[in-house]
C-alpha cells in the first residue's frame, strides 16, 4: 500500500517544557490506570458478587482486549487528525464509561462497561506520540522514557490505590474519582497544548489497512511487537491472577495487600527515563536483552518459590523482589522498542504505536485468560511457568533482531 500520501513531518514552535511534560504523563498514567483498578478488587468481587474465579478473571482479560481493539481502530486516528482534539475527546468519552462502571450491578454490566473503558483507555497511547511529535528526535528515548514513567506508575499505583480505597470505602468510589482525575487533567492539557497538523491524509479505511503494510514491510517493527506481545502475556497472567492468589488459602489476604504490590512495581517505574536514555546512547536492541532477560529470570524465581516446600513468608518476599525486577525489565523492553519503531517512519508515529501496543494487548488478553483459567484450573505454579516460557520466547526473539542489526 503506497505511503506516498505523507505530509513533510511538522516542526512546532512549542517544545517540551517540564510543565507540559509533566502534564502528558500524569494525564497518561490516569487514563491507563483505569484498565488496572479492577485487579486487586478481584477477590473482593469474587466474594460480594457470588462470582467464580473464571468470572471474575473475564473482567479485565475483557479490559485489555477493549484497549487492544481501541488501539487498532482509534489510535491510528492521531496521523490524520489533530490530536488536541482527539485527547479531549476520548478523555471526556472516558470520564463517562468510568462512571458507568461504577454503576454496575453484575459481573456481565461489569465486563461491558469494563470493555468500552479499555476501549477509551488508549488515551493513554494518543499522549505518547504526541510528546514524540513535540521532542528533538535525538531526544525520544528520554522523552518517551519521562511519559512512560508516569504511565507505568499509574498502571502500578492504580493497584494501591484500588484496594485500599476498595477496603475503606467502595469498590465504586474508586470509579468515581478516577473519572474526576481524568476530566480534570484532559482539560488543563487541552489548555496548554498546540494545534497538531496530521502528517497523513488517508480515508478511514486506508488508514487503517496501513497499519498492515507498516508491520508487513518492517521487519524491525514485527520484532519489536512480537517480543512487547510476548512480556504482555507474562505481564498480564501474572496482575490478572495475584489477587485473586493473594484472598485464596493459604495467604487469605485482602485487597490492600494485593494493592500494596502496585509499590513494589511502582519502584521501578522511576527508572523509564534512565532506560530511555541508555537506549538513546548504547543501542535500544541492547537494552531490549537486558530487560527480557530481567523479565524470564524473575518469573522462574517466583516459579520456583511455588514448589519448593518453603514458608509463607519467604513466598512473599520473593513475590515482592521480584515483582519490582520484572516491572522494571518490562519498562526497559517496552522504552526501548518504542525507540527502535520511532525510527522506522516518522510520519507514522501513531500508527507504529498502535501496531506495537496492539500486539502488547492481545498478549496482555492472552495472558489474562490463560492465567485465570490456569489457576483455576491447576493453581499458581501454572501461572509463573507460563509467564517464565512467555518471557524466555520474548528474549529469543530480541536475540534474533540483535543479532540481525550486527550483521
Amino acid at each position: 500500500m503506497s505511503m506516498t500520501s505523507s505530509a513533510p513531518v511538522a516542526i512546532y514552535e512549542q517544545k517540551l517544557t517540564p510543565k507540559l511534560t509533566f502534564l502528558l504523563a500524569m494525564t497518561a498514567g490516569l487514563a491507563v490506570a483505569s484498565l488496572y483498578y479492577c485487579q486487586p478488587l478481584l477477590g473482593l468481587l469474587k466474594s460480594e458478587l457470588h462470582a467464580g474465579s473464571r468470572e471474575v478473571g473475564y473482567i479485565p482479560t475483557l479490559t485489555q482486549l477493549g484497549y487492544a481493539l481501541g488501539m487498532f481502530l482509534l489510535t491510528p486516528l492521531g496521523d490524520c487528525y489533530d490530536r488536541r482534539k482527539l485527547i479531549t475527546i476520548k478523555g471526556l468519552m472516558l470520564m463517562m464509561a468510568l462512571v458507568i462502571t461504577s454503576l454496575s450491578s453484575s459481573i456481565f454490566y461489569l465486563c461491558i462497561a469494563s470493555f468500552v473503558t479499555g476501549l477509551l483507555a488508549t488515551l493513554a497511547q494518543d499522549i505518547i506520540p504526541t510528546a514524540a511529535a513535540l521532542s528533538d528526535p535525538d531526544q525520544r528515548g528520554r522523552t518517551v522514557g519521562k511519559i512512560l514513567t508516569g504511565l507505568l506508575l499509574g498502571v502500578l499505583l492504580s493497584r494501591v490505590a484500588s484496594g485500599f480505597l476498595a477496603e475503606w470505602f467502595s469498590w465504586r468510589a474508586i470509579y468515581i474519582l478516577a473519572a474526576i482525575l481524568v476530566l480534570i487533567a484532559v482539560l488543563i492539557l487541552r489548555s496548554v497544548l498546540p494545534t497538531f497538523v496530521p502528517s497523513v491524509s488517508l480515508p478511514y479505511r486506508t488508514l487503517i489497512f496501513s497499519l498492515f503494510s507498516l508491520v508487513k514491510r518492517s521487519s524491525v517493527l514485527r520484532k519489536a511487537a512480537l517480543s512487547q506481545g510476548l512480556l504482555g502475556v507474562a505481564f498480564s497472567a501474572f496482575w490478572s491472577t495475584l489477587a485473586v492468589m493473594l484472598f485464596d488459602p493459604p495467604f487469605q489476604l485482602g485487597s490492600t495487600v494485593a494493592g500494596l504490590f502496585g509499590i513494589a512495581g511502582a519502584l521501578g517505574a522511576g527508572m523509564a527515563p534512565v532506560f530511555g536514555k541508555f537506549a538513546d546512547r548504547i543501542g535500544a536492541n541492547k537494552v531490549t536483552l537486558v530487560g527480557s532477560s530481567t523479565v524470564a529470570i524473575s518469573f522462574f524465581l517466583m516459579f520456583l518459590a511455588s514448589v519448593l516446600n518453603v514458608s509463607n513468608n519467604v513466598v512473599l518476599t520473593v513475590l515482592v523482589i521480584t515483582t519490582i525486577l520484572f516491572d522494571m525489565g518490562i519498562q526497559a523492553t517496552f522504552v526501548s522498542h518504542q525507540s527502535i519503531i520511532y525510527k522506522v517512519d516518522p510520519s507514522a508515529l501513531s500508527r507504529l504505536n498502535a501496531v506495537l501496543v496492539v500486539s502488547v494487548f492481545i498478549g496482555m488478553s492472552t495472558g489474562g485468560f490463560l492465567g485465570s483459567q490456569g489457576y483455576a484450573l491447576f493453581g499458581w505454579p501454572v501461572v509463573t511457568l507460563l509467564a517464565s516460557v512467555a518471557a524466555v520466547l520474548a528474549f529469543v526473539v530480541r536475540l534474533m533482531a540483535y543479532k540481525a542489526s550486527s550483521v
